[in-house]
């Protein structure tokens, strides 16, 4: 049996061992927009609480201590990974759960579907199969200098995603350009350039190119921006920190950061509320008129 057939048909055995150690999935909602729309997903990284013949029960994903809902019937997409070798393939969530490893703890979760096949990754493209594949946003990234200026450029960014969420005209041409204007930029070092490849319960995940290795050994805080088109049309914007990176086999820096708000604390429900809303609208496209008749149960 050539090795590539070997190592997808024994995925099981490696989920369970993923399992066994408390690792992860990753996981996506499954969405229709081709490339040219410049639709993306956002990467959850999920722990495996439990398997079934039939289930695999995982954490809710989260975002800075805040469950993030992903509605029963969901399309989603899944990504084992062990070391460089990654698995892909599609699922749905069967609904909330409480799992419960002993008497005094509970853990929420959801319930997906037991793939009965997947499809291995190709070692070019660790995020495409034949049948589906994921797109991942790209982020701008900066050494932030003086933490303190972070006040007024995360400021300004919300002030830019409520005009916009209210459909308010600004007032001139200028101010439309202030929005993305240096001056409302902290105080910050030259910019460097990375993909999001997860977001976790307090950070996010992200591939650098090596030639970036020198900028990330000498600072510890930065200052990130990425758009996630067509849902959002503001920028994400955040503090965060670097916690650890190496160098993958493929020669690119993977880097965890933990998102910092030490000097502007409100920003953090600003930040998860944008997140919300991407994945809600995602659910929403898939669910079409389903998700809108549950949403006006729940907020009646």
């Amino acid at each position: 049996m050539p090795a590539n057939r070997s190592r997808t048909t024994q995925w099981r055995r490696c989920l369970e061992q993923v399992a066994q150690r408390n690792g992860s999935l990753e996981i996506a909602v499954a969405r229709e927009y081709s490339d040219d729309e410049h639709g993306r997903h956002l990467l959850w990284r999920v722990r495996i609480l439990q398997l079934t013949d039939s289930e695999i029960i995982v954490e809710q994903p989260m975002a800075l201590g805040q469950t993030i809902p992903i509605e029963m019937g969901v399309q989603l997409v899944a990504i084992l990974a062990i070391g460089q070798n990654r698995w892909m393939f599609s699922t749905t969530n069967l609904g909330d759960t409480v799992h419960k490893p002993d008497a005094r703890t509970a853990i929420q979760a959801l319930r997906l579907v037991m793939p009965t096949s997947v499809e291995r990754c190709q070692r070019r493209n660790y995020y495409r199969v034949q049948t589906t594949g994921v797109d991942l946003p790209e982020v701008s990234i900066w050494p932030l200098l003086d933490p303190k200026t972070v006040l007024v450029a995360e400021r300004a960014n919300e002030l830019e995603y409520e005009n916009n969420e209210s459909n308010k005209m600004l007032t001139s041409a200028k101010a439309s350009s202030d929005v993305d204007g240096d001056f409302l930029m902290p105080d910050v070092g030259p910019e460097l350039n990375a993909t999001i490849l997860n977001l976790g319960g307090g950070g996010i995940g992200l591939s650098f190119d090596p030639d970036n290795s020198a900028v990330l050994s000498r600072h510890k805080l930065y200052w990130l921006k990425f758009v996630l088109p067509p849902e959002l049309t503001t920028p994400i914007c955040a503090t965060a920190k670097l916690i650890h990176s190496h160098m993958e086999s493929n020669q690119h820096i993977y880097a965890g950061f933990a998102f910092d708000f030490s000097f502007n604390p409100v920003h953090q429900r600003f930040l998860v509320n944008q997140i919300c809303r991407f994945i809600s609208i995602q659910q929403r496209d898939q669910l079409g008129s389903e998700f809108d008749q549950d949403e006006q149960r729940k907020s009646a």
